[in-house]
């Protein structure tokens, strides 16, 4: 009886940690970008980077989120689809821009 609720609750709950997750990875990575910027420590490749990632982010979000609205998997599902991509992307460079890759390979 409860079944699909409890599924609806847990799902929500997974797309609003996702969020959060964003939101401080993105935070991170503004902070550290921003003083490589301050400092004239910043690659080319890297001002490149915070060009380019973004319509890319954008397009596949938009295209994970579509496609699960298409399949009725509901709109929490959808949300965490659409989120996806952004995590993803936030959360390496986060990891790249701290130096958290290079310790762990």
């Amino acid at each position: 009886m409860f079944g699909s609720l409890f599924l609806n609750v847990a799902q929500w709950h997974e797309a609003a940690m996702a969020g959060t997750e964003v939101m401080i990875s993105a935070a991170t990575v503004v902070q550290l970008r921003t003083m490589q910027m301050a400092t004239g420590a910043m690659a080319p490749a890297e001002a490149a980077r915070m060009i380019v990632e973004k319509p890319s982010a954008f397009a596949s979000a938009s295209e994970n989120y579509l496609r699960a609205l298409a399949s009725n998997r509901g709109y929490a599902a959808a949300t965490l689809a659409g989120l996806a991509p952004y995590q993803s992307a936030t959360s390496a460079n986060a990891k790249r821009l701290s130096g958290l890759d290079a310790q762990e390979a």
